[in-house]
């Protein structure tokens, strides 16, 4: 679908607002693809061992070369977070929910559930149970900040507060196919050119020192406006990662998640894409060149970004539109993971859900991303917190039908602990 004419307007202000833009975009561009080819390989070598992999217990004891392994993928499976029996019984009071109440949407229960309305009790529990609020604000402090005035600039954060963001379920059931993820990006569409906050997240790449980029950095975050256009579904708060935990064993080809594991190198090629055009086709081995990449600022194209709902979607790669990233062989299923395991990826990495799920039981997972307290998250916190106290559904979800008349919808009761009710604004 064709993008407004005022997106070549958006381009050619980008590239005025850095000095020499074409010529370091340009040279840029012949070394990202050289280094895509050779860790598009190695990816697809090593299949599953590529994504990180560590114990609950063990976090606090990584040494600084696994730390920045798991930086570098964007992507990790911590394991024992909660006790396996905890979990399962979660699933299972999730079913019944389901069960006893025959008017919850879910996209095609014959597939799968995954509830539009987020305060079943399983969920409330979990998203404060102490164990995942420590894990997410770890992941919270893998980001810095570069600010000589770090005091004025960090104002209001606290990257060891974790805040719940109220999200999802999901059972899925086997032996159906299943497409509605291909590989995408959330936390934010066409308001990583077009927000100027947004835009300082990824300022290194714009001047030309792509590999000075920090996808960690919370320069451009704790400000990006990452919801421009109130689309539904479109998250306005800063997640420093998504994630979800696991209520059932699930391994690769049984509907589990995938991802590109390279953020820094995923985030370059992304934010340039837009400024070059292919001179050769797409399915050649000339593409892995950057000499047949022309810079191109004449159309209003941003690959990958889709019109949708008065707003837009994406990034949405694709094997035509991003072929250097060889998304057919390199997006990488996570590993096997079972009961109480949760996965977390970084709020910039390339993602999907495997299409098939040629398990025998339930894929189930509830979806708990990390969220650090800023004022902006601060902000969204408090009326998501009304939400719960309604039963209606959060902020950022379609407006629709509440559960408040729901059989075991969570209450306050079922909140765990002070840090869970700080973290769903419940006390300060």
């Amino acid at each position: 679908m064709a993008l407004p004419a005022r997106f070549i307007d958006l381009k050619v202000e980008i590239a005025s607002a850095y000095p020499d833009f074409e010529q370091n975009a340009t040279r840029s561009w012949v070394e990202i693809l050289e280094e895509m080819d050779k860790v598009t390989k190695k990816i697809i070598e090593e299949g599953v061992n590529y994504i990180p992999e560590v114990d609950f217990a063990h976090l606090e004891n990584l040494n600084r070369e696994e730390v920045e392994k798991i930086k570098r993928r964007g992507s990790v499976v911590i394991r024992n977070v909660v006790p396996d029996e905890q979990a399962v019984k979660w699933k299972e009071e999730l079913k019944e929910f389901v069960t006893v109440n025959p008017t919850v949407e879910g996209e095609g229960v014959r597939l799968m559930t995954t509830k539009f309305d987020s305060w079943t009790k399983p969920q409330v529990q979990a998203r404060s149970h102490p164990n995942v609020l420590a894990a997410t604000a770890w992941l919270n402090n893998l980001y810095t900040t570069s600010s000589e005035n770090k005091e004025t600039s960090l104002k209001g954060v606290d990257l060891s507060v974790p805040l719940t963001y109220a999200d999802r379920f999901r059972i899925r059931k086997p032996g159906v196919s299943w497409d509605l993820h291909p590989p995408h990006v959330d936390g934010g569409t066409i308001e990583r050119w077009e927000d100027v906050s947004f835009r300082r997240c990824f300022e290194q790449i714009f001047q030309g020192n792509w590999r000075s980029h920090d996808p960690f950095g919370l320069e451009g975050r704790l400000d990006a406006r990452s919801s421009l256009y109130g689309r539904p579904n479109q998250s306005s708060i800063f997640r420093t990662f998504q994630g979800w935990l696991a209520m059932s064993e699930t391994a690769p080809t049984q509907g589990t998640l995938k991802v590109f594991p390279d953020v820094l190198l995923s985030n370059a090629y992304t934010l340039l894409r837009p400024f070059f055009t292919p001179l050769v086709p797409v399915d050649s081995t000339g593409i892995y060149d950057g000499k047949n990449w022309k810079f191109d600022l004449s159309t209003p194209d941003f690959p990958g970004i889709i019109p949708r709902d008065g707003g837009y979607a994406g990034p949405r790669p694709t094997p035509e539109l991003y072929p250097n990233m060889r998304l057919n062989e390199a997006m990488t299923s996570v590993p096997r993971v079972y009961p109480g395991d949760t996965v977390f990826w970084h709020c910039d990495v390339v993602h999907s859900v495997e299409t098939e799920h040629t398990g025998t039981g339930d894929s189930a997972v509830m979806y708990i991303p990390a969220v650090p307290l800023t004022p902006q998250n601060q902000a969204y916190i408090e009326r998501q917190k009304e939400t719960f106290l309604t039963g209606q559904r959060p902020p950022d979800f379609p407006k629709g039908p509440g559960e408040a008349e729901y059989i075991g919808v969570g209450t306050m009761e079922d909140v765990i602990g002070k840090m869970g009710q700080r973290a769903m604004g419940l006390v300060a």
